[in-house]
């Protein structure tokens, strides 16, 4: 891979979108209106294009006017449609913005012989030919579409730090925002009509494709990493930045593995921040699907061994002995649970001294014992509860304790026991152990 100046310029603006776009887009992610970033990016176009017809220019202030006047609109006809139509809010950003979409391709289209604004630019935008046109700045190429980019950077940056403590509380909490006086429905308009500016000075080098990716994906992928919004503000940031970069990069080096010489560094971009999105849903330390995994089979383990201490426990009741060869076997039928599954969960209570095996046999060490005698104590104590007062017959009460069981607290037990007192023994006869005293093994780890 070769880089040169012209891919710094390209990198540049690219960054500058994406930061433009994701400082915004962070709330939208936590209002729940993600879906007004899509509309806001379509339904500016009839702004654009009717600033147009009306000045004859495509200048900078006249397109931001244009922008700004149909993002807030669309903010505020959703609204209107919501709240007057009683429709849900994102089906009114459907029927809003696809409206006003269409509106803005015919204008397009009527004028095209007048109008030099160009639908496919708009929507994929030029980002490769940004360099092309330089403004020569301490000696070092600027690209000009780096301009509106840097200062949509500012204003968004400068919006977020003088009104952070009113954005958030109106954010998470409208109510008390309402309380304390704070103006959310300005600031939301206010917020509206920033996407709309910053999407304006990203049309023309990275397109609406690129807009919207930039205002959700890094936001999104932030929120899967923590749950603090001022690091989910810089990680945004930051993400934001890497898939600007690392999209460039795979634009002109992965279809060159294919026989490509390139490909749109726009729609990279936007393909970089969605596997990055990725990552974080297999990868994020507390959301992730890694992690939920992990814990699912964690509880799993858990119950699985904690079902080996119960069956060993009964066996010891009948003073039968039983092979060890046997014991996977009879958990596996009377309580279900793969062969490995109950395998780990056997070596698991070995490594932890909970059950020992001699003369071909697993026996509960005094730990196990303690242990055991707590979680029979739990299931007999809610066949009792269940049978007292659901009026369940004793042939009913087994399966759902053996559910509940695995979740009983010792507050729950004592509760239960002055419940079904003076209850010795459980709906089938079996008496109910007595709770392991304090000196006793603590519950498995």
């Amino acid at each position: 891979m070769t880089w040169y100046p012209l891919d710094t310029g390209i990198v540049l603006v690219g960054a500058l979108s994406a930061v433009a776009c994701a400082l915004l887009g962070n709330f939208l992610v936590l209002k729940r209106i993600s879906m007004m970033g899509d509309a806001l990016s379509h339904a500016v176009l009839p702004g654009l294009a009717i600033a147009f017809l009306l000045t004859g220019s495509r200048g900078s202030l006249t397109m931001f006017i244009g922008a700004a006047v149909a993002g807030v609109l669309t903010a505020a006809i959703s609204q209107w449609v919501s709240e007057l139509g009683q429709v849900e809010e994102s089906a009114s950003l459907g029927v809003v913005f696809t409206a006003l979409f269409a509106l803005g391709l015919i204008l397009i289209v009527r004028g095209a012989d007048a109008v030099d604004l160009d639908p496919g630019c708009v929507l994929y935008g030029s980002l490769e030919l940004v360099p092309l046109e330089s403004w020569n700045v301490a000696g070092f190429p600027l690209p000009r579409a780096a301009a509106p980019l840097a200062v949509a950077c500012v204003l968004n940056l400068g919006f977020l730090l003088l009104f952070y403590k009113e954005l958030k509380v109106s954010t998470f909490d409208p109510a008390l925002a309402k309380t304390l006086g704070i103006p959310a429905r300005l600031l939301h308009y206010v917020l509206m009509t920033l996407i709309a500016v910053t999407t304006v000075a990203a049309f023309e080098s990275v397109g609406s494709i690129l807009v919207i990716a930039m205002l959700i994906v890094p936001p999104a992928t932030a929120h899967l990493l923590t749950d603090r919004l001022p690091v989910m503000l810089l990680l945004s940031v930051v993400l934001a930045m890497a898939a600007a970069v690392l999209g460039h990069v795979a634009a002109i080096t992965v279809p060159t593995w294919f026989g490509y010489a390139d490909t749109s560094t726009a729609g990279m971009m936007a393909v970089v921040a969605g596997l990055l999105f990725g990552l974080a849903v297999l990868a994020a330390p507390r959301y992730g699907l890694a992690r939920r995994v992990a814990q699912q089979f964690a509880v799993t383990l858990r119950i699985a061994r904690e079902d080996a201490l119960g069956l060993l426990y009964r066996i010891e009741e009948t003073q039968a002995g039983v092979s060890a060869a046997a014991v996977p076997r009879l958990l596996r039928e009377a309580l279900g649970g793969s062969s490995l599954l109950n395998h780990w969960a056997l070596r698991s209570l070995r490594r932890a001294g909970h059950i020992t095996r001699a003369d071909a046999e697993y026996r509960l060490t005094d730990a196990g014992r303690a242990t055991a005698r707590t979680l029979i104590r739990a299931h007999r104590l809610w066949e009792s509860y269940l049978t007292k007062h659901l009026a369940l017959r004793p042939d009913q009460v087994h399966a759902p304790a053996h559910r509940i069981e695995h979740f009983t607290t010792g507050a729950m037990r004592e509760a239960l026991a002055g419940d079904v007192e003076p209850a010795t023994q459980d709906p089938h006869g079996r008496s109910i152990p007595d709770e392991p005293s304090a000196g006793e093994a603590s519950a498995v780890q």
